[in-house]
């Protein structure tokens, strides 16, 4: 009897344990992979390229919900994130070695130094997806994963609990990906991309619609991928006829002629020589300074030019088509100078364009076409440029090599250069982008050379390039049209071959910032066809650097005060002297964000509805500042139109928030007066209490915008509206490989997603954005990590509510649409409802009705419902006025130390002094 009831239970035991196998072995098989951007690399130590993510199915939660052991205090196996820090996860990464931080970088040029491990294929057409059936390639796929079966294991990955019907195509991502490990998560999907697009260039292109049938059948992948992707009939139309013109062989050069009179490379060395710089030239050269600028940063770009301003130089300042605000602040400070001048004409330059070598030419042209400029050397700038030495030092070194030409060549091998910076492909810009439209050859005849797009030419040379027409300077102008940055290689190349090769020096007197770790992260995938890098800004603790180069530099590049100012002003002090103690402004910073005569229309209604909810935040202080007397309307206030101008506001290099100036009637006086709120956001993040034992977390937040080079959100403040997609970042200190969990609560207490995150012993940074369906419910959203299932901080953030659509106050279906969150309440395919008795998130049916009677509001009880929710982030500090004011307390704004009006000398310009300069 006994043994009977024993071999039962063993049976029964015996068949359980099969179907675990069996379940553990369908969640493998099932699990779908994708990857996210987690970057984890410190400044100092070179841990790889990004690490990958990956998205599993919850399966075994499911088998965990159906076994009935739904106790709190148990951890729920999601996945493999119950075992995963016993586990390492499959998969490799190989680390590249550490890349030596040089003193002196002087790599100039804006390609990733690993190109070759990049794909840079063509993305697929926009508007169609395009999945591997699994029947044909599973076998091949178990064989190459077979092939790996000894590779080694790595962390740092996202597994997300969300369904994936893409499945075996993910799966094919990653069996590639561990054949060649050396890609990098943006890589392996560029390469799904590129098998996808493979795949659907067998089919015909006859959708693909044309003003005029093209004048030759285009079969070439690239170009097909590149008209599917254009927005414009004229832009598709364009790249169809250079398409068909490079086929027929009319685009290109064949062959060119050399004019140099040696044979190789020419490169004169200059050094040093401190006496050199320190004696007055008899006859000093003349400099024009070719400023080429874009964004919002005026305040930066007054800076930079009160630095490097001289009476007997001259300033020609390119602003780019879509900076309107830049324009008109640039037009003002030419007015205040004779040798300043804006150009006349205006042009849309993109990252890796050809427009920007149009730019260079046309300004080129007329700066000779100016008789009363009579220049020696033409030098390029940008707003992220800062002098290193003084104008003093620069104009003694050129005055002395007059005849030179500085320009920084790539120093590499040729070959691999050519291939490296797509010279051997074919590219044409249009709609703002660079399309690529397959391969070339290199005109024979000329070497072709390159490097960094920031010179300093001579006269004599730059009249050669724009005046002469011979046989280089004419097809190299033609080659170049179709070239991906060709700003980075035109000079050169013209340079190198033409009868002024003796006069380079390979040595453009800067130095930049590279850090291709962080700074290579394929971020102008957006605009151009290709994988590009930029450099890091400066930060206080790189001074030392500008000292120690080992070749004569004068210009340093990149800074930007919205991330770091200080190094500006420890440059300033050192080239200039200190400032006088107690100088206003000297630590704060203000950049405008939006101008009055941008007009509405350049704003998101997410930004609109924020800065109305400010202004009104404002108001409500200053209401307040009557200390209870209802009876005094002096310092009461009705809104009116929209905001004339924001900034953002620093100070010490910490975003101290938005300052926003409007109008308001004083209902004690009912005139109109300006007014400007200063609003600053509370901190949200927080620590478990009592604190968990793991310590590796520092610090989370949730934004858009996330800058991977720099490590910071964009969208300062984080201003979020039901359409935004937001991403988690997490900083982390130093520890051993560890497992977290990231959870995601809407306003409702829904789990919108979790996922695990495997952090390994080096990390410093991670983030992710999970794929959740819009719209988002409006209201305050928490954030929580959690270690081991155990809670370990949490943060929180505002998806506001819009009080605008289309610039429009918000009518009640358009409410209704955006404000209800997503179809069925599911921001994902698979629902995480399961976990909420798990992790003590209750669902309350009172927060769901309020949240429905909330989607529906219009009007003045939207804009409570708003005011209250962002009065829940956002704190009105100050309140000043640009005029007189009804408010007996009201300060004026020119005399508080935050307002955008109050005095800034770092910036502000005057007429030039006796010896010549502003500073």
């Amino acid at each position: 009897m006994y043994g009977g009831l024993c071999a039962r239970k063993l049976a029964r035991r015996s068949r359980s344990a099969l179907i675990a196998a069996l379940t553990v072995l369908l969640v493998q098989t099932l699990i779908v992979w994708n990857f996210s951007s987690l970057d984890t690399g410190e400044e100092r130590k070179d841990n790889g390229r990004e690490k990958r993510d990956r998205i599993g199915i919850n399966k075994a939660y499911s088998e965990y919900q159906k076994s009935g052991v739904q106790r709190r205090h148990q951890q729920p196996p999601l996945g493999r994130a119950s075992n995963r820090h016993k586990q390492q996860p499959d998969g490799y990464y190989s680390h590249r070695p550490k890349e030596k931080v040089r003193v002196d970088s002087n790599n100039e040029n804006s390609v990733p130094k690993d190109f070759e491990n990049i794909d840079n294929s063509n993305f697929g057409a926009r508007s169609q997806t395009q999945r591997h059936a699994p029947g044909k390639h599973k076998q091949g796929l178990l064989e190459k994963a077979h092939a790996q079966k000894s590779l080694s294991k790595n962390s740092n990955e996202v597994i997300q609990y969300a369904q994936n019907k893409g499945g075996f195509n993910q799966t094919h991502t990653d069996l590639q990906r561990r054949a060649n490990p050396t890609l990098s998560p943006q890589q392996s999907q560029q390469h799904r991309h590129h098998l996808q697009q493979a795949k659907r260039l067998t089919t015909p292109t006859a959708d693909i619609k044309y003003d005029q049938p093209p004048k030759c059948e285009i079969s070439g992948k690239e170009a097909i991928s590149a008209l599917s992707r254009t927005k414009t009939k004229e832009c598709r139309q364009q790249i169809a006829e250079v398409y068909c013109r490079h086929k027929e062989h009319q685009l290109m050069p064949e062959k060119v002629t050399r004019y140099c009179p040696v044979e190789g490379k020419v490169n004169m060395n200059v050094q040093w020589e401190d006496d050199s710089m320190e004696t007055v030239p008899v006859v000093p050269v003349r400099i024009a300074f070719m400023l080429v600028v874009h964004g919002r940063a005026s305040r930066q770009v007054q800076r930079l030019f009160k630095a490097i301003y001289h009476s007997s130089h001259f300033y020609y300042i390119h602003v780019d088509q879509r900076s309107n605000y830049l324009h008109r602040q640039m037009v003002a400070l030419a007015r205040q100078y004779p040798n300043v001048r804006v150009t006349p004409w205006r042009m849309s330059t993109i990252w890796g364009g050809a427009s920007l070598l149009t730019m260079y030419l046309q300004s080129m042209k007329d700066l000779l076409a100016m008789r009363d400029w009579s220049w020696d050397f033409f030098i390029n700038l940008s707003a992220a440029d800062y002098p290193i030495r003084t104008n003093d030092q620069l104009v003694a070194f050129l005055s002395k090599y007059r005849d030179m030409n500085f320009i920084k060549s790539h120093g590499r091998d040729n070959a691999r250069f050519i291939r490296k910076q797509g010279l051997d492909r074919l590219f044409f810009e249009c709609d703002t982008h660079m399309w690529r439209l397959g391969d070339r050859k290199i005109p024979e005849g000329i070497s072709v050379d390159g490097g960094s797009d920031w010179f300093l030419l001579n006269r004599m040379f730059v009249e050669y390039v724009i005046n002469t027409q011979d046989d280089l300077v004419t097809n190299m102008k033609r080659f170049y049209t179709y070239t991906l940055l060709p700003a980075e290689s035109f000079f050169h190349t013209v340079l190198e071959n033409s009868p002024h090769c003796e006069s380079m020096v390979d040595n453009n007197l800067r130095i930049t910032n590279w850090n291709r770790k962080l700074g290579c992260k394929c971020q102008y995938k957006h605009i151009v066809d290709w994988c590009g890098c930029s450099p890091n800004d400066f930060k206080p603790s790189d001074l030392p650097r500008f000292q120690q180069t080992s070749r004569p530099t004068f210009f340093a590049r990149k800074f930007e005060a919205s991330v770091n100012q200080e190094i500006v002003n420890q440059l300033d002090a050192f080239l200039f002297g200190s400032m006088p103690q107690g100088t206003l402004g000297l630590k704060a910073y203000w950049e405008n964000v939006f101008d009055e005569a941008d007009g509405i229309h350049s704003l998101s209604d997410a930004h609109l509805t924020h800065y109305h909810a400010f202004a009104r935040l404002g108001l409500a202080r200053t209401t307040n500042s009557l200390q209870g007397d209802t009876s005094d309307n002096s310092c009461r206030y009705f809104a009116m139109g929209h905001p004339v101008s924001v900034h953002i506001y620093f100070l010490s290099d910490e975003f101290q928030g938005y300052l926003v100036r409007h109008h308001a009637t004083n209902l004690a006086t009912s005139k109109l007066e300006t007014l400007e709120t200063w609003v600053t956001p509370k901190q949200f993040f927080k620590f478990t209490n009592p604190p968990n034992t793991f310590n590796r977390l520092q610090f989370a937040e949730i934004g858009t915008d996330w800058d991977a080079k720099e490590r910071i959100f964009r969208n300062f403040g984080n201003l979020m509206g039901p359409m935004a997609e937001p991403v988690g970042i997490q900083k982390w200190g130093k520890g051993s490989n560890v497992t977290m969990t990231v959870v995601w609560i809407d306003p409702t207490n829904v789990i919108a997603a979790t996922y695990d995150i495997l952090i390994d012993a080096s990390a410093e940074f991670t983030h992710y954005r999970p794929p959740l369906n819009l719209p988002l419910r409006p209201g305050m959203w928490t954030v929580r990590v959690l270690h081991h299932w155990s809670p370990v901080a949490e943060t929180r953030f505002l998806i506001t509510p819009l009080t605008h659509h289309k610039h429009l106050p918000i009518r009640q279906e358009d409410a209704l649409r955006t404000h209800n969150g997503p179809a069925k309440n599911s921001y994902m395919e698979q629902s995480f409802h399961g976990l909420n008795p798990i992790l003590n998130i209750p669902v309350h049916l009172g927060q769901v009705e309020a949240a429905e009677h909330n989607a529906e509001l219009t009007g003045s009880e939207l804009e409570r419902w708003v005011d209250s929710l962002v009065g829940e982030v956002w704190s009105a500090v100050d309140v000043c006025s640009t005029g007189p004011s009804g408010c007996p307390v009201m300060q004026t704004c020119r005399e508080t130390v935050w307002s955008s009006l109050s005095p800034d000398p770092k910036s502000q310009l005057g007429p030039p002094k006796t010896n010549g300069r502003i500073r």
